[in-house]
């Protein structure tokens, strides 16, 4: 995932962040809206069958729109699709 990694530090030019995000999520220093989309993101990812509508709604009061939500749950869908057919099939991540 480092490759993702150096992708926020150019976007953000923030590597306190970048190292606080990489350490532990839940301890950065993130806007409201930033850690409630990052508590759906993980949750999706490692227990897809536990995340409800309450925890739509707390990314709908967060200031996330259906079409927002929709693309968080995309990506985060898309990324550990692709990861995992990348693992599946041995693949080595090229060094950055």
């Amino acid at each position: 995932m480092a490759h993702h990694g150096e992708a926020l530090r150019r976007l953000k030019k923030d590597d306190a962040l970048l190292a606080a995000l990489v350490e532990d999520y839940t301890r950065a220093d993130l806007e409201p809206a930033d850690r409630a989309m990052l508590d759906y993101v993980a949750k999706l990812t490692r227990t897809p069958s536990a995340v409800t509508e309450d925890d739509v709604e707390t990314l709908r009061q967060a200031g996330f729109d259906d079409r927002a939500i929709l693309d968080i749950a995309l990506v985060t869908a898309y990324f550990a699709f692709v990861t995992r057919i990348a693992d599946g099939l041995g693949v080595q991540l090229e060094e950055w």
